[in-house]
């Protein structure tokens, strides 16, 4: 089956207080956007890399393709206004009537083999797949009547890839208007009206949003 993985890349490196993007910034000497687009393409020789940019960033994302892979394999979208259009609009390019299409966050840049082939799997047999990591910390609500403590065994937190079945993904982008709800793919197919499975995340899928961040990446890397 075809395969599509769209990496999401549309960060300005806000919290990180640095003009450069974090998705750019250097981890052993390459862009952080690097290990994603690697692994996809070491995993799948026949994966197309979709890689949606900040158009003021798509000169820089270029450079990236040219210095390190076979650009045949990777086509650069413009992001939109949110997360949601970014996605969208990588979507507008899938032609292909039955693919999986894998999403990630360009800065989870130590994702594995393994967990894309878990969620290719888990595509194959239920169409959807959404890699979660057990909570490990004691978690609280804030209610009305304050706060209270919250059974942490039933809270998963929730990484990517998020991937799908084609026929699942296109017709909830291009069905349901954009709400302020959307802060992942899982969260369009369910309000699409469809359910989503859970498959086993990595706690070495980190997410870079600050400084300390990309150490412990580095550490990571440096043990692999």
């Amino acid at each position: 089956m075809k395969k599509f993985a769209i990496i999401v890349a549309g960060g300005a490196g806000t919290r990180m207080n640095n003009i450069t993007p974090k998705q750019f910034l250097l981890l052993k000497g390459k862009p952080v956007l690097f290990y994603a687009i690697n692994t996809f393409l070491e995993t799948y020789d026949d994966c197309k890399i979709i890689l949606v940019l900040p158009e003021e960033h798509v000169g820089v994302g270029q450079e990236l393709i040219d210095a390190f892979f076979d650009y045949k394999k990777i086509q650069i979208v413009i992001g939109g206004r949110t997360r949601f259009h970014s996605v969208q609009n990588a979507l507008k390019i899938v032609n292909e009537e039955d693919s999986v299409i894998f999403v990630h966050d360009a800065v989870r840049p130590l994702l594995s083999s393994n967990l894309i082939n878990r969620c290719y799997n888990s595509v194959l047999e239920f169409g959807t797949a959404i890699p979660i990591v057990d909570c490990k910390d004691s978690v609280r609500i804030i209610n009305e009547n304050g706060n209270e403590t919250v059974e942490r065994s039933t809270i998963k937190l929730v990484q990517t890839p998020q991937a799908f079945h084609s026929k699942i993904l296109l017709p909830s982008f291009f069905g349901i208007d954009y709400k302020d709800k959307f802060t992942d793919e899982a969260s369009v197919v369910e309000a699409f009206g469809l359910k989503v499975s859970l498959v086993e995340g990595e706690d070495e899928n980190i997410k870079i949003t600050k400084t300390s961040d990309l150490l412990i990446a580095e550490a990571i890397l440096m043990s692999r």
